[in-house]
């Protein structure tokens, strides 16, 4: 009777398993692996836990899930495509030889016909010419004549400096011209001046906050000029109109010290400036200006408030003057009385001590104008 041992392996290390695993009452099968893991690196970005259908046995981990990233304010963009060119125009010489070649192509023609008169014939030196009549060849020359004139004559142009000018066609930009002096530039093109000058502009009273919350009235100085004019012109409907809403949404964004605040100060007056500075040429800088300078030249309160930051004031500066008198007071007594013990003046016990003391602070405070203690 032969005995034959049959070595059984466990479920667990069956080819279709990936480790050995551990079994107990609480646990259906926990895998082996997971309990000698090494220990991952911190994270920087904290991470949330979730689960997701976890199975009881089957080991499986939480899920972690980065949180989602606060979204920053966006700016507002215009067309990419929409940014400033210089506009294809020619010197004034052109258009005044094109004009006066149309001139003279009237004037011939006018003689071809015989309509010009003599005196204006012997003023060119024209010979005498019976004339052809005005039929049909002699009306189109007119018209290709006067075109030609017109189109040179009428496209002449003055550019100054400081000025320029956005051209545009049937509603599609075609440049803009910042060029000085006499120059052609095609009539048919629709022209928008703009002022490309530094400019300053001196605001109403707008409304405001100081840092407790406190309504104001604001005036502002702003310095600034137009960079992009195709932006400028094209990308809104009223630049300056937009500038002034930036300056509103600035003044509604950063605290205004208020007039006569404790933190009155350069510091204070210059944080608020190149606070208010950086987010006004921020919001204008998508339609093409540039802003340097935003400043408040009259800060006041509002009239609802004015009367009672008034009274809070002058309370304020009342109590400033008590205490400052009350110190020096005070400081004059115990200066008097010091001198009269250390001498030996006078021999005082605590009673007559305290009787000194009030009747030299009444006499002080009597002799300050203020009212005794």
């Amino acid at each position: 009777m032969s005995t034959t041992t049959t070595s059984q392996t466990p479920e667990s290390e069956g080819p279709g398993r990936p480790g050995r695993l551990i079994q107990n009452e609480a646990t259906t099968e926990i895998p082996v692996h997971l309990l000698f893991r090494d220990e991952q690196a911190p994270v920087s970005v904290p991470l949330r836990p979730t689960v997701v259908g976890r199975r009881q046995g089957t080991g499986e981990q939480p899920r972690f899930r980065r949180p989602a990233s606060a979204k920053s304010p966006s700016v507002p963009k215009v067309d990419p495509e929409l940014g400033e060119r210089p506009a294809r125009v020619l010197p004034g010489a052109a258009g005044v030889l094109v004009g006066a070649c149309g001139t003279a192509g009237c004037v011939a023609t006018s003689w071809w016909a015989g309509v010009l008169p003599s005196l204006a014939a012997a003023a060119l030196r024209l010979p005498a010419h019976p004339g052809a009549g005005l039929g049909p060849v002699q009306w189109a020359a007119y018209a290709g004549a006067g075109a030609l004139g017109l189109f040179g004559f009428g496209g002449l142009a003055r550019g100054r400096t400081g000025r320029a000018w956005v051209l545009g066609m049937f509603g599609r930009y075609r440049g803009t011209v910042r060029r000085t002096g006499l120059m052609w530039v095609n009539p048919l093109l629709l022209r928008r001046r703009v002022d490309v000058r530094l400019r300053h502009w001196r605001s109403e009273e707008m409304p405001a906050a100081d840092g407790n919350g406190v309504a104001l009235r604001v005036v502002v100085l702003v310095v600034w000029r137009v960079r992009d004019t195709a932006r400028a012109v094209l990308g809104v409907e009223d630049h300056e109109t937009y500038l002034r809403e930036c300056v509103e949404a600035a003044l509604a964004r950063v605290a205004v010290e208020a007039p006569g605040g404790a933190r009155s100060s350069v510091e204070a007056a210059e944080s608020n400036i190149a606070a208010l500075t950086r987010l006004t040429a921020a919001d204008a800088a998508p339609i093409g200006l540039e802003v340097f300078s935003v400043q408040p030249v009259r800060v006041e309160y509002a009239p609802e408030v004015a009367a009672a930051m008034q009274r809070r004031r002058i309370a304020a500066l009342d109590a400033q003057h008590r205490a400052t008198v009350l110190t020096s007071v005070v400081d004059s007594v115990e200066d008097t009385v010091t001198r009269l013990t250390v001498r030996g003046l006078v021999e005082l016990d605590d009673y007559e001590r305290k009787a000194l003391v009030k009747d030299l602070t009444v006499a002080f405070c009597a002799g300050r104008g203020e009212p005794g203690p």
